[in-house]
């Protein structure tokens, strides 16, 4: 069965779009009719992924972008605008787990902060600066990424994660 995930001619931005679920969600929306925007830290792989889009007669540009950096997510926010005139999705996908956090007594505050900027600050900074785009649009459709572990907790712990991933929940909620 074909599930149409994306408006035919929809305008999107997809943070983390250069590896994994981000990837099949660029893909998947351009094979649907809309085009993309593919955001992510790795300016290359995202430029990788757009080439790719095009090349299968989608349309996809590319956006490198640190999620945690105001300027960086306004920049990217205007590429979709400047390039198509307008954004009708913003699918916040950019997320990160990573391998040394643990239990609060061997996760670093560092650890904790960057998790936190790139899970949760992001998804503030992508609504900040893209609500109003998608509002002169005509519409808004916002994804915002979580995971079962917001509701359940994780096998192994990892409270800087899981922590991350209920914030998202509350901040989609709100």
């Amino acid at each position: 069965n074909k599930i149409a995930i994306a408006p035919t001619a929809s305008i999107s931005i997809i943070t983390g779009g250069a590896a994994g679920m981000g990837r099949i969600a660029c893909e998947r929306f351009a094979a649907e009719g809309a085009k993309v925007v593919v955001a992510d830290a790795n300016g290359e792989a995202a430029a990788e992924v757009a080439d790719a889009i095009n090349a299968a007669g989608g349309t996809a540009a590319a956006s490198a972008v640190d999620v945690r950096e105001a300027a960086q997510v306004e920049a990217m926010i205007k590429v979709a605008v400047d390039s198509w005139g307008g954004l009708d999705i913003l699918y916040n996908n950019a997320g990160v787990s990573p391998g040394d956090a643990g239990t609060p007594l061997e996760t670093s505050e560092e650890t904790w902060d960057f998790t936190f900027d790139v899970n949760v600050k992001c998804l503030f900074l992508c609504c900040r600066y893209g609500i109003q785009a998608m509002l002169d649009s005509g519409g808004v459709s916002i994804v915002n990424v979580a995971s079962f572990v917001a509701h359940m907790g994780a096998a192994t712990p990892q409270v800087a994660y899981t922590s991350s991933k209920g914030a998202v929940l509350a901040m989609t909620q709100e």
